[in-house]
């Protein structure tokens, strides 16, 4: 009985629907659960998503990118910290576009917060991935 819906759940595709909340979870932090109506978890994961990122911009925080005078394993090293800063979705991306947090000069390494916002950046990112899944396994039906 157990195996016979193993198999069934395993052989079920996961809906189109779903990877759209997954897919606006991760460009709009919270867009996921808002548009599928679960206010309170928008306001919660998606506030704690923004806060998070406009803390860390705020503190003088440093985000990863691919480009840059990194070379070897140098660059490798700044690869995991900008997939998590990616993960900020479109907050990553516009601050890219408009050059926020990117700057690599000794003045904004050396303010006492910078280590804090370095850390609130990655922190947004890696919870909005949680958040995306989130929303993906609720509009799947894998949770209420």
């Amino acid at each position: 009985m157990q195996k016979e819906k193993l198999k069934e759940s395993v052989q079920t595709e996961t809906p189109t629907r779903a990877w759209a909340m997954g897919a606006a979870g991760w460009l709009l932090p919270g867009a996921g659960h808002l548009l599928q109506g679960h206010w309170v978890r928008a306001l919660i994961l998606g506030g704690a998503v923004w806060i998070c990122f406009v803390s860390g911009l705020m503190m003088g925080g440093h985000m990863f990118s691919m480009g840059g005078d990194a070379e070897g394993l140098s660059a490798l090293l700044q690869v995991p910290p900008m997939i998590a800063n990616l993960g900020s979705g479109l907050l990553y991306l516009v601050s890219w576009f408009f050059g926020l947090g990117f700057a690599d000069d000794p003045q904004s390494a050396a303010r006492a917060t910078y280590e804090y916002g370095t850390t609130f950046l990655l922190i947004a990112g890696l919870l909005n991935y949680l958040s995306m899944l989130d929303a993906f396994d609720i509009s799947a039906g894998r949770k209420s």
